[in-house]
Formats: structure tokens, C-alpha cells, sequence
């Protein structure tokens, strides 16, 4: 596992962050280690707009999908 050191936080971010930290019961690491994976774990925008560009489209059929629309209102 890897280690983040950051320097030059600005007291009332660190504070702000701290005060949350507690409120969830857990330690500033383990907070901002959460922050971190979650963020990491959500694609950007730009990721997910590649990701479009370079599927295959999908071909349709309209009446299928207003069959499947109107089975899926009942």
C-alpha cells in the first residue's frame, strides 16, 4: 500500500476536515483515505466520454423499445 504525504494544508481545511473525521468516528487518516478511494473510484467526465467514443454502437429498434417501455409501465 501505498503512502501520501501533503504539506502546506491550510489550518481551517485541516480543522473542517478533522471536525467531520470525528463526527463519523474515525481518524483524519482513515477519512481522507476514504475521500480518496472514493474519488479514485469515480470516473471523471472526460474518462466516461472516452469511454463512449470508443464503444460500438448499439443498433435499435424503435418498436422494441416502445414494446419494452410499455411492458415496463405495467
Amino acid at each position: 500500500m501505498g503512502t501520501i504525504q501533503i504539506r502546506d494544508v491550510p489550518d481551517a481545511t485541516e480543522r473542517t476536515l478533522k471536525a467531520r473525521a470525528e463526527r463519523e468516528g474515525k481518524s483524519l487518516t482513515a477519512y481522507v483515505r476514504d475521500l480518496l478511494n472514493e474519488e479514485a473510484s469515480s470516473p471523471t467526465l472526460d474518462e466516461v466520454m472516452d469511454k463512449i467514443a470508443t464503444d460500438e454502437p448499439i443498433a435499435y429498434d424503435p418498436d422494441f423499445v416502445r414494446e419494452t417501455l410499455r411492458e415496463g409501465c405495467r
